[in-house]
């Protein structure tokens, strides 16, 4: 990590193994792990908890101060897993009183351009393409995928196993195991790639569609569609998973393309 043409704040605790390209900023307060490697011209900011074997890759900012007007600088952080790679020029932002940090899960590939705002939970296993972008205050699930141009709105939540078309303006909460699209952004089937390379089994993915078949192609509405899958359903991880979002979600779920509720 002998590099004398970056600047690390002696207050900043760096495994021995970090590499630390040229012309990168590393502020105090900043905790890097073991194997990380980091790319010229990066910025990490007071807050930041980077893991272990995590690829920064030139021009990113992390654990930059909030862009909300109600942060008083109160010390929060962004917490970054083990494996995940940020590529170029995207910017994750650290928390505010609400959540007091940002949360990248483990296993991540947040690619060029992206934005995760200030308060934000990515669990693990996520992959957000080019330019997606998550206001604050988002929660993502594991193994979720956003395509480009994906723009997430403030307090959405997003179930993992879902995938996300390309361009999509997610305005309300995306059930469990879906595929959104469509403008406004419809459920248009389960994400049944995903999850067969995710190791589901056929049967399993049957159980699930006929769920949002129930939920989105029966006409019915939520408050309907919840009762029947709870009576007529067998129980089991999946069907009270998705029983559970849809009951927590607090900005509503996205509608079905074909539905009228």
């Amino acid at each position: 990590m002998n590099q004398p043409l970056a600047y690390i704040h002696p207050g900043a605790k760096i495994a021995k193994n970090v590499v630390v390209e040229p012309f990168t900023t590393i502020h105090n307060n900043v905790i890097i792990g073991d194997g990380t490697w980091i790319g010229s011209n990066v910025t990490i900011m007071e807050g930041a908890r980077i893991g272990k074997n995590c690829n920064i890759f030139p021009g990113a900012v992390i654990s930059a101060s909030p862009q909300d007007l109600k942060y008083d600088g109160e010390e929060t952080t962004v917490v970054i897993g083990d494996n995940t790679t940020i590529r170029e020029c995207a910017t994750i932002h650290k928390g505010t009183s609400d959540r007091m940090k940002t949360v990248i899960g483990k296993n991540c590939l947040i690619m060029a351009y992206c934005h995760v705002a200030h308060d934000c939970l990515v669990g693990d296993n996520c992959i957000f393409s080019n330019n997606s972008t998550l206001a604050g205050h988002v929660t993502i699930g594991d193994n979720v995928i956003l395509a480009g141009l994906v723009a997430v709105h403030q307090f959405v939540s997003v179930g993992q196993h879902a995938f996300v078309t390309g361009g999509s303006l997610v305005r309300k909460d995306v059930p469990p195991y879906v595929k959104a699209a469509r403008e406004p952004l419809s459920y248009v089937g389960i994400n049944s790639v995903g999850l067969r390379r995710r190791g589901f089994v056929s049967d399993k993915i049957r159980e699930i569609q006929n769920i949002y078949r129930i939920l989105y192609q029966k006409n019915y509405n939520n408050t309907q569609a919840v009762q029947i899958i709870e009576a007529e359903m067998e129980a089991t991880p999946e069907r009270d998973e998705i029983l559970q979002f849809i009951r927590d979600s607090q900005r509503g779920i996205m509608k079905g393309y074909f539905s009228n509720n």
